[in-house]
């Protein structure tokens, strides 16, 4: 249950750096490594963390990326392979809180650091090129496996051994519908601007669902 919390299995960070695949080279920060010491969490990013693309990538509604376990043992599945924590580029590998689950505006005490759910995670060529798979991006949003976004309330010094302590829950609009809605209702101006509507979903979120309600 996210009212009792969500375990941080992994917190990963990295640098942007060259990556090759699908006979294309591209700077990316998608490359993650887990950490175990204390690190200090800003408005906009990790300590030690960065992305290459600042125009799609980071930012204050995208300081923290979030990524459900419960999905590893489909992907591995689905690519045929063992994956490592951080495998999609996410902060946060984390026991359970899935797209289902989550909610647009849920509000989270981590370490002395305060964060909150911001947007789902659009998934973009980068991925399809770490893993060697064009269609990932696809099928991420076929799944509804996308992960999410974290804003950060309060800054502070934040690890791996604290969990996200769950505090407030703002909306009736979990992850999942918020993605439904943009890939799968894009028609249903109603469900549309009930969603666009919400103050606590991203802006850049909000401009994209008003654009589909035209």
């Amino acid at each position: 249950m996210v009212k009792e919390g969500l375990s941080i299995m992994a917190l990963n960070i990295g640098k942007p750096q060259t990556l090759t695949g699908l006979g294309q080279t591209v700077i990316s920060g998608i490359v993650k490594r887990p950490v175990d010491e204390e690190i200090y969490l800003s408005q906009e990013q990790l300590t030690g963390d960065g992305q290459a693309d600042l125009v799609h990538h980071g930012g204050p509604d995208k300081a923290v990326c979030v990524y459900s376990y419960d999905h590893y043992p489909y992907w591995e599945k689905h690519l045929d392979n063992t994956i490592s924590y951080g495998a999609f580029g996410e902060n946060l590998t984390i026991a359970g809180g899935t797209e289902q689950e989550i909610h647009i505006g849920d509000t989270f005490k981590w370490g002395e650091a305060v964060v909150q759910v911001s947007q789902p995670r659009m998934p973009c060529h980068k991925l399809a090129k770490k893993f060697e798979v064009p269609d990932l991006p696809k099928r991420v949003i076929e799944t509804g496996f996308s992960g999410y976004y974290l804003r950060v309330l309060k800054e502070g010094t934040v690890s791996v051994k604290e969990p996200l302590i769950f505090q407030e829950r703002h909306t009736t609009f979990s992850i999942a519908m918020v993605n439904d809605v943009y890939y799968k209702r894009c028609k249903d101006k109603m469900v549309i601007e009930q969603v666009s509507e919400d103050p606590y979903l991203a802006t850049s979120w909000r401009k994209m669902l008003t654009k589909n309600k035209k």
